[in-house]
């Protein structure tokens, strides 16, 4: 029997997303997602700006969500932010 998964770890980004600043974001939400009932990480990227440095910040933690059971979701992400996403081929694994 498996056991019940039902939490969802809600990750607020604030603008501007640094490159240097992605390995901390990451640990700290690899720490969040140890807990075995979290099955969602819903990221809300309103106001997040579209470029290569967020799009790698999202695919990292889709990959750290993965790692763990878990699925990332976008909320609140501009089209630019998608249209971005489409293009560089990530569009099924950062979902909104």
């Amino acid at each position: 029997m498996s056991s019940p998964r039902s939490r969802v770890v809600l990750l607020n980004l604030r603008a501007p997303l640094e490159r240097s600043e992605l390995p901390g974001l990451i640990a700290r939400t690899c720490a969040l997602l140890e807990d075995e009932t979290i099955d969602e990480l819903r990221c809300e990227v309103a106001g997040i700006t579209p470029d290569a440095v967020a799009v790698d910040a999202l695919a990292q933690l889709a990959l750290a969500a993965r790692r763990r059971g878990c699925q990332a979701r976008l909320c609140g992400a501009s089209e630019e932010l998608m249209a971005l996403v489409r293009f560089m081929g990530l569009e099924e694994v950062l979902s909104g």
